[in-house]
């Protein structure tokens, strides 16, 4: 490797943005590139110099590797960090960066492809020695899948080789659940993966997920950085993760620091990386589940832990010379870890609707500001969320003396945490800092299966004609800067309803125009239809309007249409909408995309 001083960032989001940091803490020149959706993103504004990749899609951009390798050639970049996702470990990529002169910020390509496939990976592992769970190799067919049944026991787990996110992965009770799992995993992974192969193995029923932080120099160093547990997903995806992880017993503890050392050191392996386990709490024994050769989404735990800046570890190890020789000198095998450290993902995704993803515009985001809180987020007011990419917002990271310290400041800092115009997994978060079973370290991968978001909330079923949020007295005085008036049309209809209902007469609600919508509340709600006359019901009951009703939690108010006097009607909610203020109102102005939800009218699923 030789020495630069430019790096290009292959990537977007938050590890985009921490690179980047990162980067310029060792007085690197960076580059971002973005693509058509991303251009005004955070990490594009944080280089010296952004480059467009392409459209949207991330085939068409972030992808491309002609398209990267041009960019770099002309911001004259001497170095890529790929960061994770996209083309992190992609070992053909790795072959064209360093082909073209380039250092690779990550491990050798040839270290990729073996830990890029699991029954690679696996190989590798036993004959290192790393603790193992029962298992099969690539399976032919289903002749061979049913064989391989019978020699692991039931239940077992189907994997693709090429996996990654929990894509494929099924459990099988029994040979007819198998039989009739094989082929549709076998065509999923050849659909997502490029690759038909699948493997099994023993499932372990409340499994806990392990893994050991590792570094090697490529020379044959290898030292670890402590543990992390990230049990806690959605569809098998993580959601929480922590450092150290917790009761774990010390033997094993080290077993598996060792022989994670072991594996590696094993291939020389290069830069950051990471040996995840599947931990069996009732037999306390964990097994091998795969190496992501790659910095990973929760880095950051560990890095609060042992203080050490991952990022930059990889930055110097790729310059080569003194700087690279100094990262790991003096290293003891195992780094030693202090305090606790905790870590939430927020994603736009809606936990009440099956995590579905969530796109539009951030109309307002609220971060805390703490001594003891880390802020990894790309994610600010005014930023567009697409669907192309993964949906993670941004990661907030506390630490503290001790786990339940660490776990009461994550739990503070997500009720300071907010973000209006998109949907988000915030709710569930919130309410996963204080289950008791984490808490008592009972937790497993499947403990968030039935946490939704607990959170009082409306849905809009039907949105109505122009519905909208609107307080009073809305926006006014800023006309000089052409932003005109807003605020309900009837501000007498709007205020009386409030006044029923006991909240100041100006608290946000829902104004319609001739057709009103159909709402289904979470939580018991008292509201009171104004303005226009229309027919109110309540699952399907008349009510009254200018009336408070309270609608039950499931149940769902619908306004009709205006059959009398007036146009505009009015749904009040007691305790108002909390909606964040734009030039002092909540209304909105829909021409100027600001105010109210999402600086739109409702639209079905809001």
């Amino acid at each position: 490797m030789s020495t630069f001083d430019t790096l290009l960032v292959a990537n977007r989001g938050e590890i985009a943005c921490r690179i980047i940091e990162s980067a310029r803490k060792l007085g690197l020149r960076t580059v971002a590139v973005f693509s058509e959706a991303d251009r005004g993103a955070k990490h594009v504004r944080l280089a010296d110099e952004a480059v467009l990749l392409g459209p949207a899609p991330a085939k068409e951009s972030y992808l491309r590797v002609d398209a990267l390798l041009d960019a770099a050639r002309s911001t004259g970049a001497g170095a890529i960090h790929p960061g994770y996702g996209f083309l992190s470990e992609d070992a053909a990529f790795a072959e064209a960066v360093e082909a073209a002169g380039l250092v690779f910020v990550g491990p050798t390509a040839e270290q990729l492809r073996i830990f890029g496939t699991k029954h690679t990976a696996r190989d590798a592992a036993k004959a290192a020695g790393v603790p193992m769970i029962a298992g099969s190799g690539l399976l032919a067919d289903v002749d061979d899948a049913v064989a391989a049944g019978s020699a692991i026991g039931f239940p077992l787990m189907l994997k693709a080789t090429g996996g990654g996110g929990g894509i494929g992965m099924t459990v099988c009770r029994d040979e007819a659940e198998l039989a009739e799992s094989f082929p549709r995993v076998a065509r999923l992974a050849g659909a997502s993966f490029g690759t038909a192969g699948v493997f099994a193995e023993r499932y372990v029923e409340n499994a806990r997920h392990i893994e050991v932080q590792v570094f090697g120099d490529g020379a044959g160093r290898v030292v670890s950085l402590g543990d992390r547990d990230c049990s806690l997903q959605r569809r098998h995806q993580k959601v929480l993760e922590e450092a150290p992880a917790p009761d774990l017993p010390d033997g094993l503890r080290e077993e598996l620091h060792r022989s994670s050392r072991a594996l590696c050191a094993s291939l020389n392996y290069r830069s950051a990386g990471t040996v995840e386990f599947v931990y069996d709490s009732a037999r306390r024994e964990a097994s091998f589940l795969e190496v992501n050769a790659r910095l990973q989404v929760e880095h950051p735990v560990t890095e609060a832990v042992t203080g050490v800046d991952l990022v930059e570890w990889m930055l110097r190890l790729a310059q080569g010379g003194p700087e690279a020789e100094a990262v790991l000198a003096d290293r003891p095998d195992s780094l030693p870890v202090s305090g606790h450290a905790v870590e939430a993902r927020v994603y736009a995704e809606d936990p009440a609707r099956g995590f579905q993803p969530s796109a539009g515009t951030v109309t307002n985001a609220v971060y805390p500001a703490s001594a003891n809180v880390r802020v990894d987020a790309w994610a600010e007011t005014g930023t567009e969320v697409s669907t192309n990419y993964d949906p993670l917002l941004g990661k907030i990271i506390t630490s503290g003396p001790n786990r339940a310290e660490a776990l009461d400041r994550l739990a503070a800092a997500l009720a300071g945490t907010r973000i209006d115009g998109i949907e988000t997994n915030l709710g569930m978060l919130r309410a996963a800092t204080g289950l008791d079973v984490v808490r008592s370290v009972q937790h497993a991968t499947s403990t968030l299966d039935n946490v939704g978001d607990p959170e009082p909330r409306i849905t809009v079923g039907r949105p109505g004609l122009q519905t909208s949020v609107q307080d009073w007295p809305g926006r006014t005085g800023l006309w000089q800067i052409g932003v005109p008036p807003s605020g309900p049309m009837d501000d007498l209809s709007f205020r009386l309803g409030n006044t029923a209902l006991g909240n100041p007469e100006g608290a946000p609600g829902l104004e319609f125009t001739m057709t009103g919508p159909s709402l289904t509340f979470t939580h018991a709600t008292t509201v009171c239809v104004t303005g226009a006359e229309v027919t109110v019901t309540v699952d399907g009951k008349e009510v009254p309007a200018w009336t408070p009703v309270t609608v039950p939690a499931g149940g769902t108010l619908d306004a009709g249409t205006a059959s009398g006097a007036g146009l505009r009607g009015y749904i009040l909610f007691q305790g108002g909408l909390d909606i964040p203020q734009y030039l002092g109102s909540a209304s909105t102005f829909t021409l100027g995309q600001f105010g109210g939800h999402a600086g739109r009218v409702l639209r079905a699923g809001d």
